[in-house]
């Protein structure tokens, strides 16, 4: 039987999903990925993976996004004692992403997408104070930025709508599709 589009190999009837952590392993707020792994396992995930230690973790449901959310951010928030905010995508949304990539020909290490929950407001590149040479591109719920300068140099500032996002950058990505496929 081929799988439904975005369903794994190994389990033909139920979704890959990508959760992405805001803000994990950095400022504090510590949080192993063998804790996390236990954690989704606890709350019903299915074939949970994680990805270097900044909070990216693969799974299986038949849960929506939205419960997805909701249940991973109650879960951390009772383990933890703070809130970390969670964005999740299935897996063909998040090879779209990598497809759409509109910097294809820039050093990936200087290509982030920054991940949001809601479609960006129409108007929100007005919003974006660019100063240096980035490049910023919004398509959908994600914005595509390119620091040819680096991301620590950067002096890029974007609104407050869109700070609740998590940024990757292209390399993982990419690394996330590929671990999708495995």
């Amino acid at each position: 039987m081929v799988p439904f589009q975005g369903q794994s190999q190994t389990s033909p009837y139920m979704p890959t999903f990508i959760a992405l952590l805001r803000a994990i392993n950095v400022g504090g707020n510590s949080l192993p990925m063998e804790e996390l792994r236990k954690l989704c396992k606890k709350i019903g995930f299915k074939n949970v993976r994680t990805y270097i230690q900044s909070g990216n973790v693969l799974f299986e449901s038949n849960q929506s996004e939205a419960e997805l959310v909701v249940e991973l951010e109650f879960a951390l928030a009772e383990k933890k004692a703070w809130n970390i905010p969670v964005i999740i995508r299935n897996r063909d949304e998040f090879e779209a992403v990598l497809a759409a990539n509109p910097f294809q020909k820039a050093n990936p290490a200087r290509v982030g997408v920054l991940f949001l929950r809601e479609p960006t407001p129409p108007d929100l590149m007005k919003e974006i104070e660019i100063p240096g040479r980035e490049q910023v591109v919004v398509s959908g719920r994600e914005l595509y930025i390119h620091y040819p300068d680096g991301m620590g140099r950067s002096k890029l500032k974007l609104p407050k709508t869109v700070a609740a996002g998590t940024m990757r950058n292209i390399n993982t990505v990419a690394r996330l599709v590929q671990k999708c496929r495995e």
